[in-house]
C-alpha cells in the first residue's frame, strides 16, 4: 500500500503539498488551554478535557478575563501556538506527538487535538474556540501529518534498521581488528623466539648472508609503515594528495545528520539522534486519529 494512511472516509485535503512543507499555514483561534489526560486517544478523552476546560473558561469570564488569542501555524514540522502580536512561541508540538485530533460536532467552533509533552511524557490535551475555521484547522493538521510521515519514511526513517545494522557491523569490525592485532602480536613472538634458537645453534664464526626476516611460515612480517622511497612516483613527482573529506555537516528535515558509511565514528550513532529516530518511528507508528476517524498507517517496519 502506497499511501501513508488508510481512511474509514474520504477526505479531500485542503491545501497544496508545497505549502506545509515548504512554509505554514496560518490559523488565529482563542486558546482554551491544555489538560492532561491519561490516554492519547478517544472521543471521550477530549470530550472531558473539552467539558473541564469549557467550564474553567465561564468561571475566568465571569471573573472579567478575556480568553486569550493566538495564532497557529501548521506546517510538517508541527503546530506552533504563537502570540499573535509578539510572534512568542508559547507551545511546539511535533507531528509524531500528536494522536488524536478532532473538532466538536455539536459546538463547531471548538476544536482539539491531544500531544505527547516532549519534556514530561504526559499526555496533554489542547482546546481551541475558531468561529468558522475548526474544521478545516483538524484537517490541515491530519495533512501535515500525512505529509510528514511521508518525509520521515524518504529520509532518516527507512534508514534506522539499517543503520542499527551497519552500526552491529562496525562494532564486529573493530573486534576482528582487535582479534587481528593480538595474532600479530603472537606471530611475533614466535618469530623472536625462533630467530634466537636460530643464533644459538650457529656454528662460531660462520657468516651467513643477510636476508630478509620471514615469520614461520616463511612470509616476509608486513610493516604498516613503508619507506618514503617506495612510493610509486609518475615522472620524478609525488603522486597528488588524497583530498580530505569535507567537515561541513549537513542535516535533514528532523535535525539528524546524513548517514555516511565512510565518515562514521568507531560504535553506534549519537544516542540524540538515535533516539530521536526511535521516537519518531513509534510516534508515527501510532497514526493519527482525526475527527473519529482512525487513521491507521502502513507499518514502519517493512519500510525499514
Amino acid at each position: 500500500m502506497n499511501r501513508a494512511f488508510s481512511r474509514k472516509k474520504d477526505k479531500t485535503w485542503m491545501h497544496m503539498p508545497e505549502a506545509l512543507s515548504k512554509h505554514y499555514i496560518p490559523y488565529n483561534a482563542k486558546f482554551l488551554g491544555s489538560t492532561e489526560v491519561e490516554q492519547p486517544k478517544g472521543t471521550e478523552v477530549v470530550r472531558d478535557a473539552v467539558r473541564k476546560l469549557k467550564f474553567a473558561r465561564h468561571i475566568k469570564k465571569s471573573e472579567g478575563q478575556k480568553i486569550p488569542k493566538v495564532e497557529l501555524q501548521i506546517s510538517i514540522y508541527g503546530v506552533k501556538i504563537l502570540e499573535p502580536k509578539t510572534k512568542e512561541v508559547q507551545h511546539n508540538c511535533q507531528l509524531h506527538r500528536i494522536s488524536f485530533c478532532a473538532d466538536d460536532k455539536t459546538d463547531k467552533r471548538i476544536f482539539t487535538f491531544i500531544c505527547k509533552d516532549s519534556e514530561s511524557n504526559k499526555h496533554l490535551c489542547y482546546v481551541f474556540d475558531s468561529e468558522k475555521c475548526a474544521e478545516e484547522i483538524t484537517l490541515t493538521i491530519g495533512q501535515a501529518f500525512d505529509l510528514a510521515y511521508r518525509k520521515f519514511l524518504e529520509s532518516g526513517g527507512k534508514d534506522v534498521e539499517t543503520r542499527k545494522q551497519i552500526a552491529g557491523l562496525q562494532k564486529r569490525i573493530q573486534d576482528l581488528e582487535t582479534e587481528n592485532m593480538e595474532l600479530k602480536n603472537k606471530v611475533q613472538d614466535l618469530e623472536n623466539q625462533l630467530r634466537i634458537t636460530q643464533v644459538s645453534t650457529s656454528p662460531v664464526g660462520s657468516v651467513t648472508p643477510k636476508s630478509p626476516s620471514t615469520d614461520i611460515f616463511d612470509m616476509i612480517p608486513f610493516s604498516p609503515i613503508s619507506p618514503q622511497s617506495s612510493t610509486p612516483t609518475r615522472n620524478g613527482t609525488q603522486p597528488p594528495p588524497i583530498p580530505s573529506r569535507s567537515t561541513e555537516i549537513k542535516r535533514d528535515l528532523f535535525g539528524a545528520e546524513p548517514f555516511d558509511p565512510f565518515n562514521c565514528g568507531a560504535g553506534d550513532f549519537p544516542p540524540d539522534i538515535q533516539s530521536k529516530l526511535d521516537e519518531m518511528q513509534e510516534g508515527f507508528k501510532m497514526g493519527l486519529t482525526l475527527e473519529g476517524t482512525v487513521f491507521c498507517l502502513d507499518p514502519l517496519d517493512s519500510r525499514c
